[in-house]
């Protein structure tokens, strides 16, 4: 796919990347990716994925934008309050990079729709509800995607690549999801804005990594304390 002169120009800096340069410039740009959530991690996700040239980016997510959510999710504005997220999100989005296609899905990923997730090279997990998780590592596992896997609770960050080329699966680690209340979520316990933030970045490091065919965690699970930055990777 020919990269226009103005996005040679754009994009010019990380083309200068001997991993990157015109030829992985354009597989971005061919690339498609779906992306479950558009809060704390999607919202970094969504940011750095379209400025660094994905194709078509493909955002899911039910919810509505609540001044409470402004102080981590900085892709919103105060006259996002109260929009659907995945509106809004498409809509800043495309102002920030005219060169990128996205698609909004104000769905929550179910049983029901998940053929919606059917052609895309991967997935990245943002979401905030393990019944979401777990339909969706399913459904990559049914398709044969990757799906880039991210979690965060208090300090503490998760990051994993699930199902890579055969690669092992959320499944393997955690054969069922926790029970309703089990585990306490941002909603009850509070959150410092920008710890979603580090590991949502993280996650679009990992993708944009991964559509370059370069080496990402496979049958590892990252675990990252951001107020030690003590970093634990664990074999699974």
């Amino acid at each position: 796919m020919k990269l226009a002169t103005n996005e040679v120009l754009r994009y010019l800096k990380q083309m200068q990347l001997p991993f990157v340069g015109s030829e992985g410039q354009q597989r971005l740009k061919s690339a498609r990716v779906a992306v479950i959530g558009a809060g704390g991690l999607g919202c970094p996700v969504l940011q750095y994925l379209c400025a660094a040239g994905i194709g078509h980016l493909a955002v899911f997510d039910h919810d509505v934008v609540d001044a409470s959510n402004l102080h981590r999710q900085i892709l919103y504005t105060t006259a996002d309050v109260e929009k659907k997220k995945v509106t809004a999100a498409q809509a800043i989005l495309q102002a920030q990079n005219p060169y990128c296609e996205i698609t909004a899905h104000a769905v929550m990923i179910t049983g029901d729709n998940v053929a919606l997730l059917q052609g895309y090279d991967l997935v990245i997990d943002g979401c905030d509800n393990f019944t979401t998780r777990y339909v969706v590592n399913d459904a990559c596992v049914q398709f044969g995607l990757p799906l880039v896997y991210g979690s965060i609770l208090g300090d503490q960050g998760q990051v994993a690549v699930f199902n890579l080329e055969g690669s092992r699966h959320l499944r393997h680690i955690f054969p069922e999801p926790p029970q309703p209340g089990d585990v306490p979520d941002c909603s009850e316990n509070g959150v410092l804005g920008p710890v979603p933030g580090i590991i949502g970045t993280i996650l679009a490091n990992t993708a944009i990594n991964l559509l370059l065919r370069r080496p990402v965690l496979t049958n590892q699970f990252l675990l990252i304390d951001t107020l030690t930055m003590e970093r634990t990777v664990l074999q699974f």
